[in-house]
């Protein structure tokens, strides 16, 4: 413990450094839309952070109404970065859906492009891409949705302040 009787932060694991910029809690607003249903807008908080003994960070996601708080949708899962750039996300969905996916990260650019892989316990879903970037200190994302009827499309984006 230090001084002020809480405990330092554990160090980085290496594999985590090149993405050490996410961990935090991140809050802001997003807007979705689908042909199949109404745009709408929401609250938005993901949480990033790091054990310090293993190559991961967890990750955790939750949105609300943004006029009455109302719970919307929430996820939890793991990033697993490799030193060669390429990185394994796993993600589970309070409605039921995983996600295993796999992308890149370019630390020096702060980009994350994920691809889904699978795409599993959805009846409508088939593939879902994510792109994280980090851009003037605010961290965005645009999330991309293909269902059986419908190819690859926008479907979620957000932009996010650390708090």
């Amino acid at each position: 413990m230090d001084g002020s009787g809480t405990r330092p932060a554990p160090p980085v694991h290496p594999a985590v450094g090149p993405l050490a910029y996410l961990l935090g809690t991140w809050r802001g607003q997003g807007e979705g839309g689908f042909p199949t249903i109404a745009s709408f807008k929401y609250g938005e908080e993901l949480q990033f952070s790091h054990p310090g003994n293993k190559p991961v960070i967890a990750y955790s996601q939750k949105t609300w109404k943004l006029d009455s708080g109302e719970p919307m949708h929430s996820e939890s899962g793991y990033w697993r970065p490799k030193p060669d750039g390429t990185i394994e996300v796993v993600i589970a969905q309070s409605t039921g859906l995983i996600e295993v996916q796999k992308g890149t990260y370019n630390a020096e650019e702060k980009v994350v492009k994920l691809q889904s892989e699978l795409v599993a316990n959805a009846s409508k879903v088939k593939e879902i891409a994510r792109v994280f970037k980090l851009v003037n200190g605010e961290l965005s994302y645009v999330v991309e949705m293909a269902t059986h009827l419908t190819s690859l499309q926008p479907h979620l984006k957000a932009l996010l302040k650390k708090l």
